[in-house]
């Protein structure tokens, strides 16, 4: 079977209604440092990896399955995923 090689950022951000303790401490810290005007900071994490599946349908299915049991805790945090076809010529280096 030839698998392609797929290139995944997945952004981990907290459900809405979720309290947000680092967005509100970097939100009171913002106009200490003249930075006047900013509203609604939420942090979150980025994750980025390559993942090998047989095509991009099995290759979400799999990072959501990794999403869901590992990188996020689904009860409070939701993933936004996106695959990039990595080119086999360059994957190679």
């Amino acid at each position: 079977m030839i698998f392609m090689l797929f290139s995944v950022q997945v952004e981990v951000s907290l459900r809405d209604g979720v309290a947000d303790p680092q967005g509100a401490t970097i939100e009171r810290s913002l106009p200490h440092l003249g930075f006047d005007g900013v509203r609604g900071v939420r942090v979150g994490k980025s994750i980025r990896f390559e993942v090998e599946s047989a095509d991009e349908t099995a290759a979400q299915a799999e990072v959501d399955d990794l999403c869901r049991r590992f990188l996020t805790n689904p009860v409070i945090e939701d993933a936004t995923i996106t695959l990039t076809a990595v080119d086999a010529a360059s994957a190679r280096g």
